[in-house]
């Protein structure tokens, strides 16, 4: 069928949904909700079979789902209405919830319903569940739905009340005194459900050592106490505040400025020298056996800037934290290294820490290192709301670059054991060509990767892409992925060569996989390195991975520091969220120069 996207944004779900319906046959054009009147002329140019609308945050023009039918994805069970879903979801605790099918109505949430598909509810942020349980059932109920309008002969259910199965019901939006956390009153678990239902948009309005702004990135911080609502530590840019029962980790700010614009950033920068008095809770991991780094170090300190002024670290019986964003464990002889940064987004400070953690790894007595990513992202590549923060975004781009780039490198040269990138989350740009460096790569069924960076302001690239890319899929495909800057779904990326394997299940049966594939590559490492050493040696006589690097640095260098400027124009409206003024033209089909309205 021709199938028609009407969304707010081409992000995962609608991505995933893409990959899905294509993967059968469809073909599937896209169209961004900029107004009515493009909605019109979309659905006049396209004449599509069927619309779906994934994302939307308004309603379908009742000129076009009078005459055909549309279906909007609502991430909420049978009866639920109302633009905050999940985030009353979450804030109410809920043990269970689910996706529904809908039809377009007058009514807003109240057309007929077409399919359900349900999950159990998972102690997370909503951006988590969003990306993770929302997507997989919205995956399944899309599909129902799809082959139920094909059948021809469906016919969905009315909303009905009175029917034992319709659990939901209406809620309005969500305001901030929704989810107000009361500090001397809300327990840890509150804390985080307030935090978590409002995370990535809008954030929970509070203020913090005088400063009013929006809280994200909310963790449980074990073993850490204080007097309820004060910031009692800092580290890695997050601060930990003290409830009534323990205390949270919040990794992320975005301050309140009436009328001006700001943007997350990692919640010391935020403050800045509010935290002088604040102490700097010092990395004390546990043993090995426990998850920990075991005695790796600190990296030294970064030149990059925006740095976060150093505070003396807590005396050494004091406290260490259950949540890191890079931890390390073995099992066997297999090292697991994660690293889970908010967004998947990695800084220049983030890349050094990381590649401090990787050779400490590379130094212990394994045969495989398993790049585990994170939970929800591997990697996104270079941190775009810091460099935009920065004096000098092209320098900070030129560091952030730099330093990813010296991860990606000594992933390449890794000689003594079998590396191993494992994609449980989605990864992007140059996070999705970091993995590439690894000597394997697997991912769960339902990544997605956008392995192109024109997008962002037709930058070029680096972390290695031009020698890493063609020696997996050549250079025919290679030019075709990076030119069409469209996803592919993991399957697709197992069948041409991208990756090397594609696990099916959820994150837990990935892990189990994980586990079992890296026990084969341990026990063939002295084989496999062997011919590593080999080819590696072959490909640097061909050509040095410094020439390789150079020439995409010479190419980044145009983007920063050149006279057009795309990037920095792309990265701008990118980190401040500027709503899109067209729809790209490599996902509007319809768009395609010469076609014509269909009378």
């Amino acid at each position: 069928m021709r199938i028609l996207f009407l969304t707010h944004s081409f992000n995962s779900l609608a991505q995933r949904l893409y990959l899905e319906l294509t993967a059968r046959g469809h073909e599937v054009s896209v169209e961004f909700d900029i107004s009515d009147a493009v909605t019109l002329e979309a659905v006049a140019l396209y004449r599509p079979d069927l619309i779906i609308a994934p994302f939307l945050k308004r309603a379908i023009p009742e000129a076009i789902w009078r005459k055909q039918v549309c279906l909007i994805v609502h991430p909420g069970i049978k009866g639920d209405r109302g633009p905050s879903a999940l985030d009353w979801a979450i804030l109410n605790g809920e043990s269970e919830w689910g996706v529904t099918v809908l039809q377009a109505a007058a009514e807003m949430d109240a057309g007929d319903i077409w399919a359900e598909a349900r999950f159990a509810m998972r102690a997370a942020s909503k951006s988590s569940l969003y990306r993770n349980e929302v997507t997989e059932a919205a995956v399944a109920a899309v599909l129902e739905a799809v082959t139920k309008f094909e059948s021809g002969d469906f016919v969905p259910e009315p909303l009905d009340y009175s029917r034992p199965d319709i659990r939901g019901q209406w809620h309005p939006i969500m305001r901030q005194e929704d989810r107000a956390i009361a500090w001397r009153q809300d327990d840890t678990a509150a804390v985080l459900r307030k935090i978590r239902s409002a995370d990535g948009f809008p954030g929970v309005l509070d203020e913090v050592l005088g400063l009013p702004c929006y809280l994200y990135d909310a963790h449980p911080a074990e073993g850490l106490r204080g007097t309820p609502g004060e910031v009692i530590a800092h580290n890695n840019g997050a601060i930990c505040r003290a409830t009534t029962n323990g205390a949270v980790w919040i990794g992320h700010l975005k301050e309140k400025r009436d009328g001006e614009l700001a943007f997350k950033l990692p919640a010391a920068m935020v403050l800045g020298d509010r935290l002088a008095s604040v102490p700097e809770v010092a990395d004390l991991p546990p043993p090995f056996d426990k998850g920990g780094l075991g005695g790796i170090s600190q990296p030294p300190p970064s030149s990059a800037t925006n740095q976060i002024p150093p505070n003396p670290p807590l005396s050494k019986g004091g406290i260490a934290s259950s949540w890191r964003d890079i931890r390390y464990e073995e099992k066997n002889s297999i090292g697991f290294l994660h690293f889970d940064f908010y967004n998947g987004a990695m800084g220049t400070q983030q890349c050094e820490r990381l590649l401090h953690a990787y050779l400490a790894a590379t130094r212990r007595d394994t045969r495989v290192i398993v790049l585990a990513g994170g939970a929800d992202f591997w990697s996104n590549g270079i941190h775009l709301n810091l460099i935009e923060a920065a004096d000098s975004p092209a320098d900070a781009s030129w560091a952030n670059i730099n330093a990813i780039n010296d991860l990606a490198r000594a992933i390449i040269e890794t000689d003594n054991q079998v590396t191993l990138s494992a994609l449980c989350g989605n990864a992007g740009a140059g996070g999705a060509f970091l993995a590439l460096a690894a000597d394997r790569v697997v991912a769960r069924e339902g990544v997605v990767l956008n392995p192109h960076y024109k997008a962002m302001g037709n930058l070029y690239g680096s972390e290695y892409w031009t020698y890493l890319l063609p020696r997996r899929v050549g250079a025919e495909r290679a030019a075709e992925i990076t030119e069409n800057r469209l996803p592919v779904g993991a399957r697709q990326a197992d069948k041409i060569g991208l990756i090397g394997d594609c696990f099916a299940g959820d994150a837990a049966a990935f892990w189990r996989q994980v586990e079992e594939f890296a026990g084969g590559l341990a026990t063939d490492a002295p084989d496999l390195l062997a011919e590593k050493r080999q080819r590696r040696g072959h490909d640097e006589a061909q050509k040095p991975l410094a020439d390789y690097r150079a020439e995409e640095l010479a190419n980044m260098k145009r983007n920063f520091y050149g006279f057009d400027p795309s990037y920095h124009v792309a990265r701008y409206n990118f980190v401040h969220k500027v709503p899109h003024s067209r729809t790209p033209r490599h996902l509007a089909l319809h768009r395609k120069v010469g076609k014509k309205p269909v009378s």
